[in-house]
């Protein structure tokens, strides 16, 4: 029977791209980011995409690890930032949804109960995941990420302009699909960001 690889060797094997080293590793520490992340993140999915990031964080800059430091505490630092990270858009989802949308005030409590926030926050989300590609990654940096149009396009290659209209069309889209027959229940969208559209 082999004796177990240190963190220290694994690394150090790793910093030369040993995928083997690297498996082992996955299989040491995987179960404990996934316990980790669902303490945290409450949700199967959330922590799942957890360890797949930390993962992938790793590969990313196995060449530059430290084989000194402590390499358990180096994983669960990347954890614990990306958990920062999800709470973070979480919150700014929430933020945007409050913001953009609001209920009438309805006669039948059976409604009201009905729908409820959880139930447009998927309804929204549902909707943005109809958008083109390129319509959806815009909308997404810009009012889920709070990123500023002249960052998207830098990084996009593209003119503020064009991606000004992108946003334009895919609030359009957003209104249009509330005001839809099969919502009449819900108000018609705010968007407070986009006044041009109204």
């Amino acid at each position: 029977m082999k004796p177990e690889r240190t963190d220290k060797d694994l690394v150090e094997n790793l910093q030369k791209g040993d995928l083997e080293a690297f498996c082992i590793i996955y299989k040491k520490y995987s179960g404990k980011l996934y316990s980790f992340g669902l303490k945290h993140l409450q949700s199967q999915a959330d922590a799942e995409g957890l360890v797949q990031s930390v993962f992938m964080k790793l590969w990313e800059t196995h060449k530059n690890l430290k084989k000194e430091l402590s390499f358990n505490s180096f994983l669960f630092t990347i954890a614990y930032n990306e958990i920062c990270n999800r709470y973070r858009e979480r919150r700014v989802r929430q933020k945007y949804i409050s913001q953009t949308l609001y209920l009438s005030s309805m006669p039948s409590t059976a409604v009201e109960d009905k729908i409820n926030n959880k139930s447009l926050i998927e309804y929204v989300e549902q909707i943005i995941n109809k958008l083109p590609d390129r319509q959806k990654v815009i909308f997404v940096k810009s009012k889920l990420e709070d990123r500023s149009n002249k960052e998207i396009a830098k990084e996009l290659g593209l003119a503020p302009a064009t991606i000004e209209n992108y946003l334009s069309k895919s609030l359009k889209f957003i209104r249009n699909c509330i005001h839809s027959e099969s919502l009449r229940i819900i108000l018609p969208v705010t968007v407070i960001l986009i006044p041009l559209l109204y």
